[in-house]
């Protein structure tokens, strides 16, 4: 797993008014992940899958031979990198793999019509525990809740890797501020209130296991949340095609696929996207070496299919709050 170093944490532009260690532990966390995992070894719906309707998946050899979604014909789909242990160290990945897979699945679906790229905010989810915390979680609860009641875009939570005592809060889902600024040593919490907000739904969620599967999703409705176990050796990644096969593995961690690709020797390899800041890997992606289940990156990911209208469970508070 990635450990923030010191230089990191003490870069000039990073936000120092932040809560201090240890993060409080929520009443409702479930069993405690082993050390250094930020995600449970496997994504589980709570009450099994919803696939679209009539899906399919497409066979490999009528899929295009590469697919990037940070270039399609010279268009970029993806929402921005994020570094889920600043300003603070926090075990979101979780949270942050499936959001950005997510956000860019909206953009994918909107042609890129929005007047910015859509984003969707992973505090939020933490906010609500809606899976988990910054002591790890489930991948696959993100898209329950994202079914259930709708996502917030990431402009109505400011990231600060932290865990709140309370959960599931409007006002911790989407808020704004009034003047005064706060005084020393207070929040100013009192001068926020909850306001409208767009919420972004998945109509669909499901599991995708293996080379073709993952293929034929990313080439047909974009990035996937993905396990894999981080190593020591992929903390060190600093480019090229990654390879490392461990004889036993325990997922630990959430990444994004975002699409694979195959060198002018035949090598096929994943396009990956992690949460561990741009100056990580290349420029905060990474390539993977296919087929051989390189950290487990093959064994366990998760897909939700991007929309905006709310599902019958969506409370009326956050009907409400649909613009």
């Amino acid at each position: 797993m990635h450990t923030t170093t010191d230089a990191e944490q003490d870069d000039v532009n990073n936000d120092k008014t932040v809560y201090p260690f240890p993060q409080p532990e929520y009443s409702g966390q479930e069993e405690p992940l082993p050390d250094g995992a930020c995600r449970v070894a496997k994504a589980t719906f709570t009450a099994g899958e919803i696939k679209p309707k009539d899906h399919t998946f497409t066979p490999v050899d009528v899929l295009p031979e590469q697919v990037d979604w940070r270039n399609v014909d010279g268009r970029n789909y993806m929402s921005w990198n994020k570094n889920q242990h600043i300003p603070q160290y926090c075990g979101s990945c979780w949270a942050q793999g499936t959001t950005s897979a997510l956000a860019d699945r909206f953009n994918i679906m909107d042609n890129l019509e929005n007047p910015t790229p859509i984003g969707l905010n992973a505090q939020s989810i933490i906010n609500a525990y809606a899976g988990g915390s910054c002591n790890g979680g489930d991948p696959a609860k993100v898209y329950e809740f994202a079914f259930n009641h709708g996502i917030p875009d990431s402009s109505c939570m400011n990231y600060i890797a932290y865990n709140l005592q309370t959960a599931d809060e409007d006002i911790d889902m989407c808020r704004d501020c009034s003047p005064p600024p706060p005084a020393e040593g207070s929040s100013g919490i009192e001068n926020c209130y909850p306001v409208p907000h767009r919420l972004y739904y998945v109509n669909a969620y499901y599991s995708v296991v293996g080379v073709d599967q993952m293929k034929s999703d990313l080439a047909t409705y974009g990035p996937l949340g993905c396990g894999i176990q981080a190593t020591d050796e992929f903390d060190a990644y600093k480019g090229g095609i990654y390879s490392q096969h461990l004889n036993s593995i325990e997922i630990n961690h959430e990444i994004s696929v975002i699409g694979y690709g195959k060198t002018y020797t035949g090598q096929e390899y994943w396009i990956g996207r992690n949460s561990w800041g741009t100056y990580w890997g290349e420029a905060g992606f990474f390539r993977m070496q296919m087929y051989t289940d390189n950290l487990g990156i093959e064994q366990d990911c998760t897909a939700g299919i991007p929309t905006y209208n709310p599902n019958l469970n969506t409370t009326a508070y956050e009907k409400e709050f649909i613009q």
